[in-house]
């Protein structure tokens, strides 16, 4: 093994440190992360609106439209010690949490990553789930 491969790390490229807040967050973490809240979703739709199909998804959407530029993630971000960050800093602003959630609304472009484990509905917003 040279040097060189035992200092790459998933966010090397962006900056971001190989463990610790600000590194990039774990496989595990981002699914507890999402079955939290897509338990939360679940219960919201069950409660209001009869479990439509739309109502889950549309209730996902705002939540992550809601809590990402507020909270800097959406409840389950939160629980799981998760934050949603801009690539090379800033405010996420309005428009990259309602892109993130669309994209996994589809599902697909959340299943296709790339080197830095960042899924492509993050490339998409210019996003990165770190730790918090």
């Amino acid at each position: 093994m040279t040097s060189s491969s035992r200092d790459d790390h998933p966010g090397k490229s962006l900056g971001l440190p190989a463990t610790g807040p600000g590194s990039i967050a774990p496989l595990s973490r981002r699914v507890g992360a999402f079955v939290t809240d897509w338990a939360a979703v679940v219960l919201l739709s069950v409660a209001f609106f009869d479990y439509a199909w739309w109502s889950t998804l549309a209730i996902f959407v705002v939540i992550q439209a809601l809590f990402v530029p507020t909270a800097g993630g959406s409840p389950g971000h939160r629980i799981w010690g998760l934050r949603v960050v801009r690539r090379g800093g800033g405010w996420v602003g309005p428009w990259r949490p309602l892109v993130r959630a669309a994209l996994i609304a589809l599902v697909i472009p959340a299943a296709i990553w790339d080197e830095n484990r960042l899924g492509l509905h993050d490339l998409l917003a210019g996003t990165a789930i770190v730790r918090a």
